[in-house]
């Protein structure tokens, strides 16, 4: 459960703590047969918003989708600072599944972002379900990167899924079909904007040129700069050739905000409630 008491998530008198925090848009045997599993390279957001607009009871071709979306996809065979760059913004922002749902439902689709970093102080499963129990479905933007149990291996990305249930302790998604401990997800929805790119990945790109300058010519390119990205290559580099120490990974600003995006058809009571929402308090 989380602690911070009663803010982003009061229980009404009606109903018991566990019922106010329980309630599942599909069943566990519902979902196995309803959810869309990753269309394509990157397209976790992609699949996300179709499997929202399976839940809002819509029938639209994954390509047409992915194409409102607009997915990006990383540059395998560039050169290095353009890999890094493509990584950055591979797959989808919370907008751009907004904007995708959206247009891919003829605008009967609206959604709303809620930023979780910094840390929230909200019941997530208590606030999930409010607004789930009005019509709402959510997508999860987290970061997979954090609170990675000691004997798995460090995803390789941020992930969308969508939400088709909560219970009191438990968050039921998608893509793949997974019931995680709130508290799990809570961490991996507080996360700053950052991704960290794996060793092999950065090494094996060496050959393609290591000019950053490019870097500069980006609208965010501060925040490269502040992390040092380029000097984060030259000292993995340097290790590797020099002392043989290893620093498996560069660490390079992300695209992705991690939060919560709940859609809602347009024509519903609950929806200007849901775009006139304040943001969630902070944790103090």
């Amino acid at each position: 459960m989380d602690s911070c008491g009663p803010c982003g998530g009061a229980m009404g008198p009606e109903r018991s703590a566990e019922e106010e925090q329980s309630v599942m848009i599909w069943s566990l045997e519902e979902a196995v047969q309803k959810q869309i599993l990753q269309i394509g390279s990157s397209a976790c957001g992609a699949t996300a918003v179709l499997n929202v607009l399976q839940a809002l009871r819509f029938d639209i071709p994954p390509d047409v989708v992915d194409r409102c979306v607009q997915t990006r996809l990383r540059k395998n065979d560039a050169p290095l600072a353009e890999y890094l760059i493509s990584r950055s913004v591979a797959g989808a922002t919370h907008q751009q599944l907004i904007e995708g749902a959206e247009k891919a439902s003829e605008g009967r689709v609206v959604g709303r972002f809620f930023s979780f970093y910094p840390e929230r102080c909200v019941q997530l499963t208590a606030w999930l379900a409010n607004w789930m129990r009005k019509g709402a479905v959510a997508v999860v933007t987290m970061n997979m990167q954090v609170a990675v149990p000691e004997d798995k291996e460090i995803p390789d990305a941020w992930h969308h899924q969508m939400v088709f249930g909560v219970d009191a302790e438990k968050i039921y998604m998608t893509n793949p079909l997974e019931i995680e401990e709130n508290s799990l997800v809570k961490r991996r929805l507080c996360s700053e904007s950052l991704l960290l790119v794996r060793r092999h990945d950065v090494l094996t790109r060496l050959a393609g040129g290591t000019d950053f300058s490019i870097f500069k010519l980006l609208p965010n390119h501060s925040l490269w700069e502040q992390l040092d990205v380029a000097g984060q290559v030259g000292w993995m580099v340097s290790q590797d050739a020099v002392t043989g120490e290893v620093s498996d990974y560069v660490v390079i600003p992300a695209a992705y905000k991690s939060g919560v995006t709940l859609f809602t058809l347009r024509h519903l009571d609950v929806t200007s409630e849901l775009l006139s929402a304040s943001e969630l308090p902070l944790l103090h």
